[in-house]
């Protein structure tokens, strides 16, 4: 049992598979591309670009609650357990929630503004989350560093608990429209809609486990209810079998899933009379308010293999090690210790990480800006799916077409603790990171990266606010020149 969760935690660290995917140094400037997309998809109305061509990007992080890292006593060995030398110090907190890690690679795309009023984008994605929710801390250390309930066992109890690994691409194509224009209000408002190829899940979801462990190997559980389903394994437990058949871009046929995607939302801008709101090339608002609701949608998997195991019952965790990778036999094991194992084919809807996200920007001079953004789950935890963490970041910015530079900073409602970044962008080029106290500081919970390029054709100065930027205006033919007799 100790071996088989340290594998899984082993594997979590490795895989390819970042709640930074918002890009929060960059896509709240005014010439971000598509980047502002993962903000708004209102964002895409009155851009600062006639056309955008996307050319790729990466978005990698981890991020967690149960321990800080601090990389100055990486050279000083663990032999404390786990967490010795000072590698790893654990929170007091009795539940834990890991991100390790989320990952986001932006594939090529493009943006093209029809008009003052419209615009339309094309992008792909490839996303990828490892998530545990809600575990518990004891069971956690116990497992992963023997020597600290070897000689008296330990209890635990875990309710509402979630482990989801999944991984989906996406094609999306978004709209935004200019709605309202008058005097000094500004309002527009977009969509995205997208379909989402499922490459694969792994998740774990538990209404209640009570537990005992006795000298190092023997188990007591209690009031159990837990579901675990996935579609990259197939009904012996093999892992490999079941990737045979899934393309990144497909119909979401054999063990692979498919489904819809949406995201919405509006986009309010104050404009004073002191603001040209006819030249792109320089600020028009003093204050920005944005809402929207960003990744509606769940991916179907018909093929998944599903187990759920119920009532009370006491079990050998190395008789466990050898059934565990075969349904069959784990099933025959389980009913004779006084559980109920059902296992099969099923169907299975794993949701993605729906949130609302709510920003504030407001211009304060020159090429000085300040954002703040929220950022608040509405997925339900309850079910197989990911979610992201509540968290408020403020941004100040240095903003200009060629040239930005931002740092933001978040409170993390998960960590309960603050992070701090930096994102820059030359022209289309950027990169930076949302969270690099990791690189300073001796009490890190995380850290993230990205890196990217576009390529912006922007729009002429000026517009005429009332019509179509693209017609050319021509001069009226002069009168003709009086004539004398």
């Amino acid at each position: 049992m100790k071996k088989l969760l340290l594998t899984t935690t082993m594997c979590a660290a490795v895989a390819v598979s970042a709640n930074a995917q918002r890009l929060m140094g960059i896509a709240t400037g005014n010439w971000s591309g598509t980047t502002s997309l993962a903000l708004n998809p209102a964002n895409l109305a009155d851009n600062r670009a006639r056309f955008v061509l996307d050319l790729a990007g990466l978005n990698f992080g981890i991020d967690n609650n149960l321990a800080s890292v601090n990389l100055s006593k990486a050279t000083g060995g663990t032999d404390g357990g786990l967490g010795g030398g000072g590698l790893l110090t654990f929170s007091n907190n009795n539940k834990f929630n890991i991100m390790m890690p989320v990952a986001e690679i932006r594939l090529p795309g493009a943006m093209y503004t029809i008009d003052h009023k419209n615009a339309v984008a094309l992008t792909m994605r490839v996303r990828g989350f490892n998530q545990f929710n809600n575990f518990d801390k004891t069971l956690f250390q116990s497992l992963m560093d023997p020597a600290t309930s070897a000689a008296t066992g330990y209890n635990f109890s875990s309710s509402k608990f979630n482990w989801t690994a999944q991984m989906w691409s996406e094609i999306n194509l978004s709209y935004g429209r200019v709605v309202y224009e008058k005097g000094k209000h500004f309002v527009k408002a977009g969509i995205t809609l997208g379909r989402m190829n499922g490459i694969g899940f792994l998740s774990v979801n538990g209404t209640n486990l009570n537990a005992q462990f006795y000298g190092g190997d023997s188990l007591v559980a209690n009031n159990t209810d837990i579901q675990f389903a996935s579609s990259v394994l197939d009904s012996a437990g093999q892992l490999g079998s079941g990737l045979g058949d899934i393309s990144l871009f497909g119909k979401g046929g054999g063990s692979g899933g498919g489904g819809f995607r949406a995201d919405i939302g509006a986009v309010y801008e104050y404009r004073p009379d002191d603001f040209d709101a006819t030249n792109h090339g320089s600020n028009k608002y003093r204050v920005r308010g944005s809402l929207a609701i960003t990744d509606l949608g769940k991916i179907k998997y018909n093929n998944a293999v599903g187990l759920r195991a119920t009532g009370n019952g006491t079990m050998s965790a190395g008789d466990l090690a050898q059934n565990i990778l075969n349904y069959s036999s784990l099933q025959d094991y389980m009913n004779s210790r006084g559980f109920f194992l059902d296992t099969g084919k099923q169907s299975a809807k794993v949701g993605i990480p729906t949130a609302m996200v709510l920003g504030v920007d407001y211009y304060i001079k020159g090429h000085f800006y300040v954002n703040g953004t929220w950022i608040k789950n509405v997925a339900n935890r309850g079910k197989f799916g990911n979610s992201y963490y509540g968290q408020l970041t403020i941004t100040p910015r240095f903003d200009t077409k060629i040239f930005s530079f931002a740092m933001p900073l978040t409170y993390s409602a998960m960590t309960k603790g603050v992070k701090a970044g930096v994102g820059i962008r030359l022209g289309g080029l950027y990169f930076g990171s949302d969270d690099m106290l990791l690189f300073v500081s001796d009490k890190a919970y995380g850290v993230n990266f990205f890196v990217g390029g576009f390529v912006p054709i922007n729009r002429r100065n000026k517009h005429r606010k009332s019509g179509d930027d693209n017609k050319i205006e021509t001069a009226a033919p002069a009168a003709p020149a009086p004539t004398t007799k």
